[in-house]
This record gives C-alpha cells, structure tokens and sequence, in this order.
C-alpha cells in the first residue's frame, strides 16, 4: 500500500448519520489522512460532530470549507437533492470529491458532473462501498481474466425492511428530493456491484409499485436485464420485506459465486461452488481478506492510494452514470410497461430530467385520502 510523509486533507459536508462513517473511515486510515473541517448548516450540529471526530474547523458554508480548507478531498453527505450543486462546486473549487449516492437525482444532473468532470479534470467520485470488499475485488480479478467461463444468470436482491416512521423525514419517499424509493436509495449498492462484475447491459424489463409506505415514490421494484455478454439478471429492490436480507448470486459456467448479507459482508459471507469437473478453480478462490468488511474504509483506502499515486480514483463519475441510468431504465420501463434499452434514454426524454418520467402510476400520497376510522380498523 502507497505510503505519503504528509496526510491528505479531507473535509466533509454535511454531518448527518452517513457522515459518521466517512469520518470513521478518515481516522481508521490516520496519518495518511486526516480530517480538517466540516461544514454544516446547522452550527451546534456541526461543532459536536466536529468534537467528537477531532476536526479542528468547522463552517455553515460549504463554499467557505472549499475555499479555506486547502482540502485533497471532501466528502458530500447531504440529502441528495443538494449532491449536484455541491459535487460541481467542490470540482470547480480544485476540490476531488467523494458523494454519497445517489450521485445526482436524474440522469440530465449527472451529465452536468460529467461536463464539469471533463472541463476541469477534477475527480468526481460516488460512495458504491460494495464494489471494494475483498471478495469482490477478486471475483472481478477471477472475471477478468476468464477463468469462470461466461457468465449465465444473476441474482440481485435488496430486500429490505423501513417503517412508515422512517419516512417521517420531510426529503425520504419524494421523486423531487430523493429521486426514488429502493431503486435509488437502498438497492442501487447492490446492482451497482452487479454491474461492477456483469459489465455494460443492453435491455431491461421492470415493474414497480406502492405497496404500503407513505411515499411518493415506489416502495418495490422488480427487473430483468440482458448483458452484452448475454447474461440475464434479476433485480429486486424493497423496503417492504421483514426478514432483511441482500443477496447476489452469478452463476458462471464453470462456478457459482454468491453472497448474502444486509449493509456489509466479510469473506465470510460469500460461497464459492465449482462446476463438476473444474474443482480445481476452488483455489482461486481462497479467501485472503480475512475479516475486513466491505464498507467505507475500503473505499476510502482504494482513493487514497489512487490520489498518493497520481491516478484516477473509483468510482468515475462515468460508472456512477452507468449505475444511474439502470436506476432510470427500471423506472421508465415500468412506467410505460415496455423494454428500454440502454442508452435510449437521451435528449429531451421525461426520464432524463426526472426519475418518474411524466409521472408515477399512482395518486401522490397527498392525494390520498386520510383513512377513516373503519378503515384504521381494518389495517390493525
């Protein structure tokens, strides 16, 4: 692992619940980085975070921290309709930055990092801490080099449980400040790893409701996708599922490769089966990552290496992109009801600029109705 004499300096913006483990993960990886300010809107917020993660400044405005700081790199942990402008300000600023997903809330805002991204040649970078747990990073290696054979088939389940609480948060369960419900917020580091490993994908079929929760937004949402290597995949993303679980499974032609965990998994986690008459592949798969888990730390360490080496870090604004434009696919695809095809969201396409199209399927949640009292009793 790279080695620097002077610590990278890292701010973060926002110092909300995801900020925590950005600053965690400056302090597992002290002295190669350190981190020097933090900027929130809200000065005691920002101040008892700041204390507690020994960040000796702190700021009400982003721009401030930007300007100021002298910063290597900083970390955008805002709610996600404020990811744009202030991923755009921190690349203008000279400032790679690191942000939290979804990278922005359309794929018409994406485009505007990457045009930024290409004008100032500052890195912009989203949090998808999935692809860098160990036995990730392998199973791409062992892909890579064709040992497994094609792939055939995938799974990708994000079968997660949120209460109606949950989405008490004024900007949750909102196409215009979250962007989407599971396949935006929750499954989308699930499929981003998918993506990571089955490469570009050519067509997608969908569906997506409202099942239950008190949102805007979907709360459930199936796909199946084609591959250019010709593989299929299914695509679950839920926030309605009390046993909670995330799951992937490949299947290769000569091994299956599967994992099961719920926000982070270790080697552990993961299941290596060779087809009859290529056991011998096992070996490629002996486990070296111990128990480090996939996470932020992991991805933290993968930048500062790249940044102490002078090239490129992950995740490109480019993959974030790809990742995004599956999310927009789902949508427009269940929407309409038809297949999309990659790339045929484009130019002047409702889901370019939004990821419910010219709207959902479903009345607003302020449309609804309060329930009555009969009713109150009918769902208890």
């Amino acid at each position: 692992m790279t080695t620097t004499t002077t610590p990278l300096r890292a701010g973060i913006i926002g110092t909300g619940a995801i900020a925590h483990a950005h600053a965690s993960a400056i302090a597992e990886l002290a002295p190669r980085i350190e981190l020097v300010g933090v900027a929130d809107v809200d000065a005691t917020r920002a101040t008892e975070f700041a204390e507690r993660f020994g960040a000796p400044a702190t700021y009400t405005d982003a721009g401030a921290l930007l300007a100021d700081a002298n910063l290597d790199l900083v970390s955008v942990c805002t709610p996600p309709k404020t990811h744009t402008p202030l991923a755009i300000s921190a690349m203008r600023a000279g400032v790679p930055v690191l942000v939290e997903k979804p990278t922005a809330l359309s794929l018409a805002e994406v485009d505007e990092l990457v045009a930024v991204n290409r004008e100032t040649g500052i890195p912009a970078l989203t949090v998808y801490q999935h692809r860098f747990g160990p036995a990730a990073m392998r199973l791409r290696r062992l892909v890579a080099e064709g040992v497994l054979g094609r792939p055939q088939v995938a799974t990708c389940e994000t079968l997660w449980y949120r209460p109606d609480e949950y989405f008490a948060v004024p900007w949750r369960g909102r196409w215009d400040t979250e962007g989407g419900g599971p396949t935006m917020g929750h499954g989308i580091h699930q499929f981003d790893l998918l993506l990571s490993i089955l490469g570009p994908w050519t067509e997608l079929t969908a569906m997506a409701d409202r099942r239950s929760r008190p949102t805007d937004t979907e709360d459930v949402s199936l796909a199946v996708a084609r591959f250019e290597s010709g593989a299929l995949a299914t695509v679950v993303n839920s926030v309605v599922s009390p046993r909670e679980t995330s799951r992937l499974r490949f299947d290769f032609a000569y091994a299956t490769v599967e994992v099961e965990h719920l926000y982070g998994y270790t080697d552990a986690d993961w299941r290596f089966t060779p087809a009859p008459g290529h056991e011998h592949l096992a070996e490629r798969w002996i486990a070296d990552g111990g128990d480090t888990p996939s996470g932020h730390t992991m991805q933290f360490a993968s930048i500062v290496d790249a940044l102490a080496a002078g090239v490129a870090p992950e995740v490109s604004i480019d993959d974030a992109r790809r990742t995004l434009e599956f999310a927009a696919a789902t949508y427009a695809s269940a929407f309409r009801g038809r297949p999309v095809a990659a790339g045929e969201i484009s130019g002047d396409d409702a889901f370019m600029t939004r990821m419910d199209g010219d709207g959902a399927p479903w009345t607003p949640v302020k449309d609804i109705p309060a329930p009555t009292a009969h009713t109150t009793e009918a769902l208890a």
